[in-house]
């Protein structure tokens, strides 16, 4: 009994501790087990305290001027006066034009990569690792390559196919862009260097998905240029327009919270920004159609040996007289007033692209905001004094751009005439012929032509 007692007085003690494992025995494929574990919510700060940080201060005049004012007075001064020239800066480019645009996209894509992928660096600290900052780089080269690419071949093929050094780019294309990837694929995996995987391998993903956010956003917003400036121009300043009047909306009539992960917003200046941008969208929706260099495709003229925005506007930007529903037709009737609306149909299709920049479209800065609170940073950068990086800005810009985007592919859209003939004219001869004894066929069993 003694020693059945002493055996349970034994077991109900601490356990003896297991002897250790030798470290040369774990597996070589083991986690990181040498190397710092990847960072957790309690050291985020720390890790990101260099990035850099927005703020209300500007130089030593306009400081000196507002260093009287409350700090929220100053901050709305500042970001104001930034505001105004965001917005003059603007128009700028477009006066300048398409190519304009173009390059201030690609420039406005590439710093809103170094913006995000700056983080990446700062929370998983890998800068002594070699090749990985230069492959981030070099795969935004790649994805740029190969989507800006298909759009420069769709539709100015025929002008690139005239220089015989550039034909096998438009003709192998996307091989070469695979190629490409490939080599970037390979360079990363002879890059991995021991202890350092699950960094690696996180940064990894961290780059692609930051591609996926940033380089397809900024091509869709080249399809929507190739397609008009119209497209372009009015998406942009319908979130503008949104941007800067939820935020006066909010903060002199802002009482009522509207999400936690932006404190600041609220429903009233959600509200006012919807309304405005509405009213606004149809304004400058009805204004710039009555333009043909806003309204009008780019396309390349084998007349004039040039890339050209002129053409005879679609329907889509024609006055069009529209029949009011029957009340109202009764009710401006009585009132002396005509019981029909005449406005341009783009003006219509303006209310859906307001609607959504006014309703969804801030939900992409308040994606960005807790984006920004996963990882204890108040912005993205400090380029813009009061709003913070390029990508703060711009968060709203890229999820209307896809809006856009699908909308035409979905409800606007026809087949081109001019891209098809260019798609024809990169066939061989035989080829074409072929076409043309079909389309010669057709149109003479529907009596469209004659022997």
């Amino acid at each position: 009994m003694a020693e059945i007692r002493k055996r349970n007085v034994d077991t109900s003690g601490p356990e003896p501790e297991e002897p250790t494992k030798p470290e040369e025995a774990k597996p070589a494929d083991a986690a990181d087990s040498d190397d710092e574990p990847i960072p957790d919510e309690a050291n985020l700060e720390n890790l990101t305290q260099e990035l850099p940080q927005a703020s209300d201060k500007t130089n030593e005049m306009l400081d000196s001027a507002l260093s009287s004012l409350p700090t929220r007075w100053r901050n709305w001064i500042v970001r104001g006066i930034f505001t105004l020239l965001m917005i003059f800066g603007f128009f700028f480019l477009i006066w300048l034009g398409p190519l304009a645009l173009v390059v201030t996209t690609l420039a406005v894509q590439v710093k809103c990569f170094q913006e995000i992928i700056s983080i990446g660096y700062a929370v998983y600290r890998i800068h002594g690792l070699p090749w990985f900052r230069s492959l981030s780089w070099y795969f935004l080269i790649t994805s740029n390559y190969f989507l800006h690419g298909e759009a420069i071949v769709d539709y100015f093929g025929i002008l690139l196919n005239r220089a015989d050094f550039l034909r096998p780019l438009v003709t192998y294309h996307r091989f070469i862009s695979f190629s490409l990837y490939i080599i970037g694929f390979v360079w990363f995996v002879l890059s991995l260097v021991k202890k350092y995987y699950m960094k690696q391998f996180s940064l990894f993903a961290w780059t692609h998905v930051t591609l996926l956010i940033v380089v397809t956003q900024s091509y869709f917003i080249m399809q929507n240029l190739f397609e008009g400036l119209i497209w372009f121009i009015v998406p942009v300043s319908m979130i503008i327009c949104n941007d800067v009047m939820a935020y006066m909306f909010g903060f002199f009539f802002g009482k009522t919270p509207l999400i936690q992960l932006s404190p600041k917003k609220t429903w009233e200046g959600f509200i006012g920004g919807w309304i405005s941008t509405v009213v606004f969208g149809m304004m400058v929706s009805h204004f710039m159609c009555q333009f043909p260099y806003f309204v009008c495709p780019m396309a390349y003229s084998e007349t004039l040996q040039k890339v050209t925005m002129d053409c005879t506007p679609s329907h889509l930007f024609q006055l069009t007289d529209y029949s009011l529903p029957g009340p109202l037709h009764t009710f401006f009737a009585v009132l002396g007033f005509k019981g029909k609306l005449t406005l341009y149909p783009f003006v219509l299709h303006s209310l859906s692209l307001s609607m959504f920049s006014s309703i969804i479209g801030p939900f992409g800065g308040f994606f960005a905001s807790g984006f920004k609170r996963a990882f204890k940073i108040k912005d993205f950068g400090d380029i813009i004094p009061g709003h913070g990086g390029i990508m703060d800005r711009f968060d709203c810009q890229f999820l209307m751009a896809t809006f856009v985007n699908v909308y035409i592919s979905s409800f606007i859209r026809a087949p081109n005439p001019q891209k098809l003939l260019q798609q024809v004219l990169l066939l061989k001869t035989d080829q074409q012929l072929h076409i043309f004894r079909s389309l010669k066929d057709h149109l003479l069993s529907r009596g469209e032509l004659t022997q």
